[in-house]
């Protein structure tokens, strides 16, 4: 029987796109999934994927001011560019709180930007994230365009916008 989107385990998702790079079988769940038809049609008439679903997702939430149209994807350039900016609760020079590095993404380009993106929005459905979530208030904060870089006063200053999502990770 053929796997739909509504039979994907996110958590099992989660797991194949952390362990992509050293299991042959999460590069092949990892790919089902990613080119899975969502029953959708994208504005040119063709099939919606997994994959043009997560690209979206990524670009309501993160790529803001990259000045992408309502219902386009990000790109490679678009995830690049803000994948820097993501860290996970405060602020700080603490290299666990940066989320590309914290899941090892030395480069994000044509060949893995969907995947950043994928591990992205599967952990906050379903990783530690979305637990750190739940149980400690913490969350994935878009920072400034070079967070690194910022000095105390900028961090403490900076804007914060909130992001709700659905629990359960059905979506």
């Amino acid at each position: 029987m053929a796997l739909s989107v509504k039979d994907i385990d996110v958590k099992k998702f989660y797991e194949a796109i952390v362990h992509f790079d050293e299991d042959e079988s999460c590069r092949d769940f990892y790919y089902e999934i990613m080119d899975l038809p969502t029953g959708r049609k994208n504005k040119s008439g063709s099939d919606e994927t997994v994959r043009d679903r997560i690209l979206k997702a990524y670009a309501v939430l993160f790529c803001e001011d990259a000045g992408l149209e309502p219902g386009e994807k990000a790109g490679a350039s678009e995830v690049a560019d803000t994948a820097d900016r993501l860290y996970i609760g405060d602020a700080g020079y603490d290299p666990d709180h940066w989320y590309r590095m914290k899941y090892h993404f030395p480069v994000i380009d044509d060949d893995n930007y969907d995947r950043f993106a994928a591990l992205v929005l599967s952990d906050m459905n379903s990783g530690p994230l979305h637990d750190a979530a739940l149980n400690d208030g913490e969350t994935l904060v878009v920072g400034e365009e070079d967070p690194l870089h910022m000095t105390a006063q900028e961090r403490k200053t900076q804007k914060v916008k909130g992001v709700t999502l659905p629990t359960g990770g059905a979506q």
